[in-house]
Parts: C-alpha cells; sequence; structure tokens
C-alpha cells in the first residue's frame, strides 16, 4: 500500500496480466481455454494477479473500487474457481526471490579498494529496476548474495526458492543441472545467463557491443597488441565478450593477450590486482586492455596511474556497462552502455508473466547496447555521447 492506502498492484496500466501464449511447461492457465480462469478474470478487470486473489480469498482488505471490478469481471465471465484455480491464488506469496553472485573476500587488508564492497555496483543498478517493477505489482524482493564458486541448489538457493513466487539469478548462480530440476519446480529468469527450455534469460547484446569496441580500437585508432580482462572465469557475459573480442583481432591481424594471468572477478581489486602482478613480473603491456566490466577498468586505470603508466598515452582501457561513475573519472572511460535499469524491469516483467502461466515471448531477451566514445581509448576529449543514459 502506499500512504494514500492505494494498492501498487491494482494499477491497470503496472499489474494487469498480459495476453501472451502459455508455456506447455506450466499449464494452459489463460484465455486459449473455453472455461474462464482466475488469468482471464485479471484481465477482464485491469489487475494483477495478486489483486483478484486478495478479492477472491478475503485477504488484504482491497479498495472497493478493485473488488468491485474483479466481482463485476468474476460475473461477466461466469468464472468459477475449482481447487486447483483457489488453491493457486491461495498459494501466491507476492515475492520474488533474486539472488546476486559477489567474490566473499576482497583482501581488504591488502585492497585499495575495500571500500567498494559498500558502494553502488553494476548488480545493485539492475536490482533497482526489478524493485520498481515488483512495486508497480504489489510484489515484495527476498536478496540474497552468493560466493562465485557457490554453486548449490539444495542450498541457500533453494531455501529462497521456497519463500518465493519465482527467482531471478544474476549471472551463473546455478550449473545447469540444477537450473533444470529447479526451474520445474517454479518459474526463473536468469540475468545475463542462458536461457533452457524452462527459463528465460534477459541480457545486453554482447556481441554487437564488443564488436562495435573492438572495431574502434582496431581500425579507429589502430592498435596492434590488446588485452581482455575477464569478469568470472565461468560468466556467459564474460565468455562471450572475450570471444567476439579474440575474433576482431584475428581478422585484424592483432594480437590478444588473455587467459588465466589475465583473469579478474568484475570487481576493481581484480583488475588492479591483475596488473600489478604482470607488472611485477616485468610483463609489458599490451597497447590497449579491454576490461569485462566498467569496475573492473577502474581498477586497472588506477593500477596504471600508481606505477606512472599514461592512459591513454601508454595504454588504452575501456569497460564494458557506462555505469555512472564511467563518465566522471579523471580520465572518462570509453565503454558500452547497456539499458542497465531496464534490464533489471525486463526480467521481473517475464517472470510475472511465467508466474502467471504465460510463456515468455522469447527464451533469450537481448536488450541494445551503444558503444560510449571517451578518452581512455584515445578519443579527444569532449566526444562522449552521454546525452541519454539508460538507468
Amino acid at each position: 500500500m502506499d500512504r494514500t492506502g492505494r494498492d501498487p498492484a491494482d494499477d491497470p496500466g503496472g499489474g494487469a496480466v498480459s495476453g501472451a501464449g502459455r508455456d506447455a511447461g506450466w499449464g494452459d492457465m489463460g484465455g486459449s481455454s473455453a472455461t474462464p480462469t482466475i488469468y482471464d478474470v485479471a484481465r477482464a478487470a485491469g489487475v494483477s494477479i495478486a489483486s483478484v486473489s486478495r478479492v477472491l480469498n478475503g485477504q488484504r482488505n482491497p479498495r472497493q473500487d478493485t473488488r468491485d471490478r474483479v466481482l463485476a469481471a468474476v460475473a461477466e465471465l461466469g468464472f468459477a474457481p475449482d481447487g486447483a484455480a483457489r488453491a493457486l491464488s491461495v498459494r501466491l506469496k507476492e515475492v520474488v526471490g533474486v539472488i546476486v553472485r559477489r567474490p566473499w573476500r576482497l583482501d581488504p587488508d591488502e585492497d585499495l579498494f575495500s571500500a567498494e564492497a559498500e558502494s553502488l555496483q553494476y548488480p545493485d543498478l539492475i536490482n533497482r529496476g526489478i524493485e520498481a517493477a515488483a512495486q508497480r505489482r504489489g510484489f515484495d524482493l527476498l536478496i540474497r548474495s552468493v560466493g562465485i564458486d557457490e554453486h548449490d541448489a539444495g542450498g541457500r538457493t533453494l531455501a529462497l526458492a521456497r519463500k518465493s513466487d519465482g527467482l531471478i539469478l544474476h549471472d551463473r548462480v546455478l550449473e545447469p543441472g540444477e537450473m533444470d530440476r529447479l526451474s520445474r519446480q517454479l518459474p526463473i529468469v536468469t540475468l545475463a545467463g542462458y536461457a533452457t527450455a524452462t527459463t528465460a534469460n534477459v541480457h545486453g547484446d554482447n556481441k554487437a557491443g564488443m564488436r562495435a569496441l573492438a572495431r574502434h580500437l582496431l581500425r579507429d585508432h589502430g592498435y596492434p597488441t590488446l588485452a581482455y580482462l575477464g569478469g568470472y572465469a565461468d560468466s556467459p557475459d564474460s565468455i562471450q565478450r572475450r570471444e567476439v573480442l579474440a575474433a576482431e583481432a584475428a581478422a585484424a591481424g592483432a594480437t590478444l593477450q588473455s587467459g588465466p594471468e589475465w583473469q579478474g572477478y568484475y570487481f576493481a581489486s581484480g583488475g588492479a590486482k591483475v596488473i600489478g602482478r604482470l607488472l611485477a613480473a616485468g610483463r609489458e603491456l599490451p597497447r590497449a586492455i579491454a576490461c569485462a566490466n566498467d569496475q573492473t577498468a577502474l581498477g586497472v586505470m588506477s593500477a596504471l596511474r600508481e606505477h606512472d603508466i599514461s592512459v591513454p598515452g601508454q595504454v588504452a582501457v575501456t569497460g564494458f556497462d557506462d555505469i555512472p561513475m564511467a563518465r566522471h573519472l579523471r580520465t572518462p572511460l570509453t565503454t558500452v552502455r547497456q539499458p542497465i535499469r531496464e534490464m533489471g524491469r525486463t526480467a521481473f516483467d517475464v517472470l510475472y508473466s511465467m508466474i502467471g502461466g504465460e510463456r515468455p515471448p522469447e527464451r533469450d531477451i537481448v536488450l541494445a547496447t551503444e558503444l560510449v566514445r571517451r578518452e581512455s581509448c584515445g578519443c579527444p576529449a569532449g566526444t562522449g555521447n552521454d546525452g541519454e543514459v539508460w538507468l
């Protein structure tokens, strides 16, 4: 409820059920059947499934207007909830679980970026989008963090699933077998993961974004040597970005360095440590370093500055995501912009439709990305296209 006593789930523009096709894995729950369902009532009344549930079960004192619309739709459609439909409406928790992967240890005693763990990070920006979409539909969020290597559906992930109507998983939280088993028990949407026959995946267009960035470095600037400083080793996003960069470098006849010695973990501290180890070993750095994300690039630029290496004069650095800090660095960061909060909103909307028994229009949902040229790649000052920010 908001301060006026109005339930956000009653907003027909936000909480109403859409009319997409049904997923055979979750049953035929929509208007395609001859017998009206709770989902047909929600559509006819212009409210959410949760609102219909509250009216039918006398829960949480719905607004009189909402009650009247639902009861009118019930009468018009001749809806008579059977045992399964009533059980479903009672069972709805109006809660979505969100799970984020984070490194448990950042070595704060040795790390210049120990405060980074407390600042607003890329997953947190996505979660803001999820939260906004959930509020419009009267849902609450339960957010849990798991370790990078914690792929345990039988543990804390499963415990959260039992408290939720569906799950949104950042990155690769579960192994394929665990994902398959759990997704047959409740709806699951992944962010920057991989789509399966029973789940949906929402992510930015890694291929187009990294291709544009790679060609800018290779063709516009003519850099002969590059490196890719990766995110989590098993991250689908990081893997795909590396593969595209490798293909573009090979096509241009350039040298690309990557692999274990260039392995970070999506945090600034990881990027700084990679550069520190390479320089301590006397390694010559490539002319440009493409980082898996902006936070990694922040650490790389800090480490280079600490060793009196000029960016971009001696080494160009780029990121991916375009989080707010990217445009405010001492040397503004060239990056690939993703619609960060829109990714969160889309993930929730898709999950909400799956909770309602609908088939996602696509299992793999790709959102557009855009190359943002700033000074860290070697472009002159003032070339950044910062007019529109996708947050």
